[in-house]
């Protein structure tokens, strides 16, 4: 309770594209976490798949 007082406090104190830039970063920030978990799973399932044809041994010879 007490901090959803303060991040009140705080936009009440603060401009409008204050709080809008504020908010712009933070989606920003999230935004670029997702796409770089998402290029890391991308990556360790291509080179998990590659090791399963390195093992499985895949017919294209």
């Amino acid at each position: 309770m007490r901090s959803a007082l303060f991040a009140l406090l705080v936009c009440a104190l603060c401009s409008g594209c204050a709080v809008v830039a504020v908010a712009d970063a933070a989606v920003t920030v999230v935004a670029t976490t997702v796409k770089v978990g998402a290029a890391v799973v991308g990556t360790a399932v291509d080179v998990g798949a590659a090791g399963v044809r390195a093992l499985a041994g895949s017919g294209d010879e």
